[in-house]
């Protein structure tokens, strides 16, 4: 959710790309300071506002990184800076593949030269995307016995993690917040005990890039774009032609989504097959390996694929920007079994980041923002929205072993980046959809001169008229941006009255959460306070008796003070959205992405 709109703060800093230079040098702090000209988030005097009343210790201690150049300074003067030299690292290359590196390394720099000779749009720029606590952080081995404010509740017994983008390697010219290594930060609670580590997910293309020294591959969002994104490609699929690198075991950053299923943690992104992630006995990570379900999945698969509460069953999709079939579903039994892949009919690749589940249907959006590689061709982006093009859900059985059933409802000028849930109203043919609704619809990949907004919405499909129907489910004098969070997983594909949403204001930053009553438009905030933000608000149920009261749990989530730089997870009743407990973590927590939580006794049968 770092990617930036068109009025977004702008940090005042010099640009970190003034060299061509593509060498590996030591990733530590720059003591230059960042000056950011922020707007508070808006206040409505009728909607309840709860500030959380716990501080962080304002001592600050930033360890040694061991990674390349920083990416972006951070908002401390006091720290010193160690540089390696600068080395590249030629793994057993013979003479004709050291030749060809050094061709085409010349050619990137020259590429990279010409970059850099023309600004950057915010959508794409380091000095927007990886500032402030968008910047990354090295890896921690597990911290134990954190100090603790207030009670963590007595049912909390297990591990909450969040994935995150955090790039290894100073971007050489374009990056967008999405395309950061995958890293995974676990806080494991024991008996009213915490302890706290962060490790970087390590894909196939994070290996190879640390073996190298530097970043090869070409980043999707930040990178590809125009004449200058073709160059790159080519670049990468010549150093794979010569055995530099190795493509065929897939590109993906594995940094979007966090699911655990049939006992194993996996963390995704929707340009990659899983990876299996496992949690050891004393709070660490450690990176199995890339997973495909005992060589069941053969495609990419989504980073939000849904369990359903009651039958076990894990659904997803996966998307092919390049060839038909643009997109499939398919679902695992409880065990990991895989059903045959379903086929779903689209007459051209649309972005496919998230969907729906209800009791008995798979609930697709097929929307207007779509993938058009040739537009690389004329100077332009490969996401691009459409707007001849009319947004529509489509409405499949779970079961289904073809797609010839689905039913296709219009929806008009509707873009979801997120759904949060769906469910079924047979007694007026309709599927319930809720979600928030972006525009413009491209505006996190694509700069603009429109202000980004996230409206809460219920959509409402008509499977017997094939009509549609969508409201905004907060007034509109009460309009907040609402993008990241959840309902109570216990409850996924019914009808449920409460949503935890991040309120992603001032944009992209998350000054606090909303609770939102779906039924009647009521929103009641926790702000994190001056200068604090946060990021996705896990709903933990205090148990997973569906007969509890919905609300009946905790909201998770990481907490940043940007005038302390120190980072802490906040526990806050759901309920009444008291702060519970706050356990004080013993470095920076970036803004990152998506979590969850896997308690104590699911992790005694971890894979």
């Amino acid at each position: 959710m770092a990617s930036s709109s068109c009025n977004c703060a702008k940090p005042q800093i010099s640009h970190p790309l003034s060299s061509a230079s593509s060498s590996t040098v030591h990733l530590g702090h720059s003591p230059t300071s960042i000056s950011w000209n922020s707007r508070q988030p808006n206040r409505t005097h009728n909607i309840s506002i709860i500030h959380s009343a716990l501080h962080s210790p304002s001592v600050l201690h930033f360890p040694k990184q061991p990674y390349q150049n920083p990416l972006i300074p951070i908002e401390d003067d006091s720290v010193n800076v160690q540089v390696q030299p600068k080395t590249h690292r030629h793994p057993q290359w013979n003479l004709l593949q050291r030749a060809a590196a050094m061709a085409l390394d010349m050619a990137e720099s020259t590429l990279v030269s010409l970059e850099l000779q023309h600004p950057l749009p915010k959508t794409a720029d380091p000095q927007v995307q990886i500032s402030g606590n968008f910047a990354p952080v090295p890896e921690q081995p597990v911290k134990q016995a954190l100090p603790v404010t207030g009670t963590i509740p007595s049912c909390i017994n297990g591990v909450y993690l969040r994935n995150g983008a955090n790039p290894l390697f100073e971007p050489v010219a374009g990056h967008h917040f999405f395309d950061g290594d995958g890293m995974v930060h676990a806080v494991t609670i024991e008996n009213g005990n915490a302890s706290y580590a962060c490790r970087f997910t390590e894909t196939q293309r994070f290996l190879q890039e640390k073996e190298l020294g530097r970043p090869v591959f070409p980043k999707a969002i930040g990178e590809l774009h125009g004449h200058s994104g073709i160059a790159r490609l080519l670049l990468f699929y010549a150093r794979a032609l010569f055995g530099l690198v190795d493509h065929k075991q897939g590109t993906g950053v594995a940094n979007a989504g966090l699911v655990y299923f049939n006992n194993r943690l996996l963390a995704m992104s929707e340009d990659d097959l899983p990876y299996h992630l496992r949690i050891t006995p004393s709070g660490d990570l450690q990176t199995v390996g890339r997973y495909n379900f005992d060589d069941q999945l053969k495609s990419t698969m989504i980073a939000h694929p849904k369990i359903d509460p009651f039958s076990k069953e894990l659904f997803a999709l996966s998307y092919d920007v390049i060839q038909k079939p643009y997109l499939k579903y398919f679902k695992f039994q409880p065990d990991g079994t895989k059903s045959p892949d379903v086929e779903i009919p689209l007459s051209m690749p649309t972005m496919m980041h998230d969907f729906a589940i209800t009791e008995n249907f798979v609930v697709i959006p097929n929307q207007q923002v779509l993938f058009k590689l040739q537009e690389m061709i004329f100077g332009g982006s490969p996401v691009i929205f459409d707007k001849s093009k009319k947004s529509s859900f489509g409405i499949l059985s779970k079961n289904a072993s073809d797609s010839k059933d689905i039913i296709w409802v219009e929806s008009p000028d509707t873009f979801c980046f997120h759904l949060w849930n769906g469910w079924e109203e047979p007694e007026s043919d309709e599927v319930v959809v809720i979600g928030s609704c972006m525009t413009p619809p491209d505006s996190i990949f694509n700069e603009c001169d429109e202000s980004l907004k996230s409206v809460l919405s219920e959509i409402r499909l008509n499977l017997k008229t094939g009509k549609s129907t969508r409201r905004p489910i907060i007034s509109e004098s009460e309009q907040v941006n609402l993008e990241a969070g959840m309902v109570n997983r216990n409850r996924l594909g019914r009808r449920t009255r409460y949503a935890y949403l991040a309120i992603a204001e001032p944009w992209p930053k998350v000054s606090g959460f909303a609770k939102i009553d779906l039924f009647t438009g009521e929103v009641k905030k926790y702000i994190y306070g001056d200068k604090k933000f946060g990021g996705e608000p896990f709903f933990l149920p205090r148990d997973d008796n569906c007969e509890s009261a919905e609300d009946d749990g905790y909201i998770i989530s990481f907490v940043h003070d940007e005038n302390s730089w120190k980072s802490e997870l906040q526990i806050v009743n759901a309920i009444n959205l008291q702060l519970e407990s706050s356990i004080k973590l013993p470095s920076r927590v970036p803004y990152g992405f998506h979590g969850t939580f896997i308690d104590a006794k699911s992790l005694i049968n971890q894979a």
